[in-house]
């Protein structure tokens, strides 16, 4: 039988076990062309939700960005590696429809979570009421990657400047309903890169992997709502034409919701793009 999900404006069709297919449209592309990173990890989390076999909720995702995917008809491909008494492993590929070149690759952790005692080391910094910051919103401005998905209220590093500092904070909330898992896994791929910050925009970049860690449970996800929630972003190291950035993401009330690593590739804007 076949079953069609809408969630998130991504249509979810199962066509076999392990097979799926969707739509993806222009609004997830990037300016230049190509898919956005953070529709990809929304698309594992959202298929992963929607697959029978699928246990619990997603924890952790580790997305290796392998080559550039089009907006347009996308296959899916999931695999379950493992699954124990708490803990689930599962292998998803994103394809441009009807071939064989996978353009994204991910690895999904799949859990059970239980009720334990909550602990936490990390400290939300100060911030301003989203309410007091001015919208970045302008006539005209691009509603791609993200910006159709998002509304963002920067408090600090942006635009990105070769300041000698590369750490940004801004507070971030949904424009497609509540924040749950796939919304939040979206937000993870939403700023601008690090060697911006470094060497200015005169530098081409591109995610390799990223990795992202959903601390939250659904139910504390749930308690957002449609609230803003405080990304705090900064870079360490690049060279090489590899960069790096960790991002920490918090709600309003002091809980950790997320965190995530991600590795960059990067060069000089010299010429076509390679």
């Amino acid at each position: 039988m076949t079953a069609t999900h809408h969630i998130l404006s991504i249509p979810l069709t199962h066509i076999a076990p392990g097979r799926w297919t969707t739509v993806a449209g222009t609004e997830w592309s990037n300016p230049g062309g190509g898919l956005w990173g953070g529709y990809a990890i929304g698309l594992c989390v959202r298929v992963l939700e929607a697959e029978p076999d699928a246990i619990g909720e997603p924890l952790s995702l580790t997305l290796t960005y392998a080559a550039g995917l089009p907006a347009g008809a996308l296959d899916i491909r999931t695999r379950r590696l493992r699954q124990g008494g708490s803990i689930g492993v599962w292998e998803v590929e994103v394809l441009p429809a009807g071939s064989d070149q996978v353009g994204v690759h991910g690895m999904v952790t799949m859990a059970r979570r239980p009720q334990t005692p909550d602990f936490a080391f990390a400290t939300m910094p100060a911030a301003p009421d989203p309410e007091s910051l001015p919208s970045q919103e302008m006539a005209g401005m691009s509603q791609h990657y993200g910006a159709s998905a998002f509304e963002r209220r920067t408090l600090e590093g942006f635009p990105p400047e070769p300041t000698g500092d590369s750490r940004s904070l801004a507070w971030v909330r949904s424009r497609r309903g509540d924040l749950d898992k796939a919304l939040l896994g979206m937000i993870t791929d939403n700023s601008a890169p690090r060697a911006m910050y470094a060497l200015g925009r005169a530098v081409m970049t591109t995610t390799l992997s990223l990795t992202v860690y959903l601390h939250a449970t659904a139910e504390e996800l749930a308690e957002v709502g449609d609230d803003f929630i405080l990304v705090e972003c900064e870079g360490r190291v690049g060279g090489g034409g590899a960069s790096d950035e960790r991002s920490s993401y918090w709600r309003r009330d002091g809980k950790l919701l997320a965190t995530s690593e991600q590795l960059a590739w990067y060069r000089e804007r010299r010429g076509a793009p390679e």
